[in-house]
């Protein structure tokens, strides 16, 4: 029996179930064959008593690695998997589903509810996204609301834009990228988060971030790190052995990540003979792991003053990693870890002049790269995330 429900959130779940419903335009059509495949993929519900269940975003596989990482070190918890692919890099998940369906099958929506509500004791909703497109309105607060109902214990965890402020990140990051003259619509998305922000108190449920800075946003939150498996990202040869480094910059965003200051910087460098420096771009997983592994410097972000899953793949790799960690985001990882992060202080102000430095001072450079892997294994191989989730992945 569900618990007594907002009266909107009634009359969706009263739909549902077979109720008067309210008249609603019917979505545009989708193919029947792509219904059918996200149906067959739908995998079993886990047989433990803990039943996790994650969606809708997956970005960078975190979702999976999360749930993985949940399975792996807390006993009892059994765990799946969602994305919705919008086309792009695929990334480890255990339900991948077509996007037309995911946005507009009616059917398969209704389904997927079902399966959720009643096969899952725990939900955890990404990026406050929604999980069953537009079956509540496509508002994952809704959707949280009316799983709540059904006893289902939900947490929500953000990945980055979805809850970093635009206005707050201009008053504490000095290079801040939510800025209008660079951006046209930091507005809209200043809208948006405030919207995210309002969603999430209203909820009252457990929270989680997946990076540090975001603490700003949601002070009550819990720091969930981000996961990589440092297995797949060891790499034999040390840094800074050959006469001209390696520089790789592979950035997700390059306006988030400060590419323009630093192709200015590092072009210059290429030019003087100095390093040999390779932007990256537009490819796969697999072809990241080989270029950073086999780079000397790698150069991550200088603007959100934070750090994320490249920088934690190039310190598992045991490479020289230069980024801009603001000093109060820094003492939250040394609260965590217990260690001080080993990557580079470096602003867009002083690209050259940090590498020249590091150049010039190759052993205490390989020092900080060796410090790498082992941070990466105290923080990132997922055992710590998954104890900051066991807060949340209880009976009661």
């Amino acid at each position: 029996m569900r618990r007594r429900l907002p009266r909107r959130v009634d009359a969706y779940v009263s739909r549902l179930g077979g109720g008067s419903p309210r008249v609603r335009p019917a979505p545009p059509p989708v193919p029947a064959e792509l219904v059918e495949q996200a149906r067959a993929g739908r995998p079993p519900v886990p047989g433990a008593p803990l039943r996790l269940y994650v969606a809708p975003a997956n970005f960078a596989g975190q979702g999976w690695l999360w749930a993985r990482a949940a399975e792996r070190q807390l006993p009892g918890v059994g765990a799946v998997t969602m994305v919705g692919i919008p086309g792009g890099f695929r990334f480890s998940a255990d339900h991948h589903v077509p996007e037309q369906v995911y946005l507009r099958s009616a059917e398969w929506q209704r389904e997927q509810f079902d399966y959720v509500r009643q096969g899952f004791t725990h939900v955890l909703i990404e990026a406050q996204r929604p999980m069953f497109g537009s079956l509540f309105s496509s508002n994952a607060f809704t959707e949280a609301r009316v799983l709540t109902g059904y006893d289902v214990r939900v947490a929500t965890i953000a990945h980055g834009r979805d809850v970093r402020l635009p206005s707050l990140h201009r008053e504490n990051y000095r290079w801040s990228p939510y800025v209008r003259e660079e951006w046209a619509d930091v507005d809209v998305l200043e809208r948006q988060v405030r919207r995210n922000l309002a969603g999430l108190a209203s909820l009252d449920l457990p929270a989680f971030v997946s990076t540090p800075d975001l603490l700003d946003d949601l002070p009550d939150a819990r720091w969930c790190p981000v996961v990589i498996d440092p297995a797949l990202w060891e790499a034999p040869e040390p840094p800074l052995e050959r006469s001209r480094p390696v520089a790789v910059h592979a950035p997700t965003n390059s306006k988030f990540k400060g590419s323009d200051q630093v192709d200015e910087a590092m072009t210059d460098l290429h030019e003087q003979g100095l390093v040999e420096y390779r932007r990256v771009e537009g490819v796969s997983p697999d072809e990241v792991r080989a270029i950073i592994g086999s780079a000397d410097l790698v150069l991550e972000q200088f603007r959100l003053g934070s750090y994320g899953v490249t920088a934690c793949e190039a310190m598992a790799a045991g490479r020289v990693v230069l980024g801009h960690i603001t000093e109060h985001n820094r003492q939250r990882v040394r609260d965590a870890a217990g260690d001080d992060l080993p990557i580079v202080e470096t602003t867009v102000e002083n690209i050259r002049e940090v590498v020249l430095e590091l150049l010039d001072d190759r052993g205490r450079a390989q020092k900080i790269a060796a410090q790498g892997p082992g941070f990466v294994r105290k923080l990132h191989d997922g055992a710590y995330s998954a104890t900051v989730l066991s807060s949340f992945l209880t009976t009661s």
